[in-house]
């Protein structure tokens, strides 16, 4: 792809640098009632966040629903809006009163996600999201996790799908979400991707999409939307808890220990820890946006002030030199 080429893919949409994901009002962990959760998503709006990202697979579209109801009260062409498709949602035979724990929502499991990477499929669940959200207009469509159903299937049929979908003039953009770099970096190579949103991936703590995602994004001009930054919420706190969750387990011994050289040499610079784990993303030229959750009106609020905290340039360096970030 030419200079060129590539800043007319990176035009179709200008995303704020800090965004939220709304799976925490879809009960993700935990239950909230509307109210509380329409006091998150106010908050993140009065903290100056103009970038919401939902999915139909948080709460089974319950997320989705609050979101919409949040946002038509918002001046539209004031907020980028993303969602995501790849799982339709539709009645679950088996449900007898249960929750969908099984998946951390805590919300009736009376309907199921099907997974669907054709054509149909995508067009009915970007109609379906517009139904539940209430609004018309998606700025930006992921696939959602291709790799857990299909990622040969996601190449050949939902890619081109999405490509044809943005060509319509349905969506302004499309990309892919996924916390598996092998799977961002084929999706990136063999698609006119617009931006990609890199879960867990590209953060403080580790950055194995160094590898070959950034170099890829870099090739074709594609954005990278940097999500679940805090990796678990083991940077959340200035001060790290060994007991912290680790993707599906306990954290390795060898992270925790980095994860401690880096605290202290935040620590050194009077730098939070949560604060350089927001920026970090942002410190590369293909990272366009940081996605963060909350559960909480004061996470959102602090956040915001994370994210526009002054970093010194000699955090950055020391935790080059001494290996913890790439050069």
């Amino acid at each position: 792809m030419s200079e060129s080429d590539a800043l007319a893919v990176s035009a179709r949409l200008t995303v704020p640098r800090l965004g939220y994901g709304a799976a925490n009002v879809g009960n993700l962990f935990r239950e909230l009632s509307d109210d509380e959760s329409w006091a998150i998503l106010e908050a993140a709006w009065d903290s100056g966040i103009r970038y919401f990202d939902t999915a139909p697979h948080y709460g089974l579209g319950l997320s989705e629903r609050r979101l919409g109801a949040f946002l038509q009260t918002k001046p539209r062409d004031e907020y980028v809006l993303s969602t995501k498709v790849g799982r339709l949602l539709r009645p679950n035979p088996d449900h007898d009163g249960g929750l969908d724990t099984a998946n951390d929502f805590h919300v009736p499991d009376d309907l199921q996600r099907v997974w669907d990477f054709s054509a149909s499929g995508i067009r009915t669940s970007l109609d379906e999201s517009r139904e539940r959200l209430g609004i018309e207009r998606i700025d930006l469509l992921y696939l959602h996790d291709p790799e857990r159903h299909d990622l040969d299937l996601a190449l050949a049929e939902a890619l081109p799908a999405l490509e044809q979908l943005r060509a319509d003039g349905q969506v302004t953009a499309v990309g892919i979400g996924s916390m598996v770099s092998e799977a961002l970096a084929a999706s990136v190579r063999s698609a006119d991707l617009d931006l990609v949103m890199v879960a867990g991936r590209y953060t403080l703590l580790e950055q194995p999409a160094a590898v070959d995602v950034l170099p890829a994004c870099r090739e074709t001009g594609t954005g990278i939307v940097a999500a679940s930054v805090f990796n678990s919420g083991l940077l959340a706190s200035s001060e790290p808890r060994r007991d912290g969750r680790y993707e599906y387990g306990q954290l390795p011994d060898e992270l925790w220990d980095r994860l401690l050289r880096i605290a202290a040499v935040c620590a050194e610079h009077d730098v939070p820890l949560p604060a350089a784990a927001i920026q970090f993303p942002l410190q590369s030229d293909v990272v366009r946006s940081v996605v963060v959750g909350g559960s909480r009106p004061g996470q959102l609020q602090q956040n915001a002030e994370y994210a526009a905290l002054e970093i010194p340039g000699a955090l950055w360096a020391e935790l080059a030199v001494e290996g913890l970030i790439p050069a």
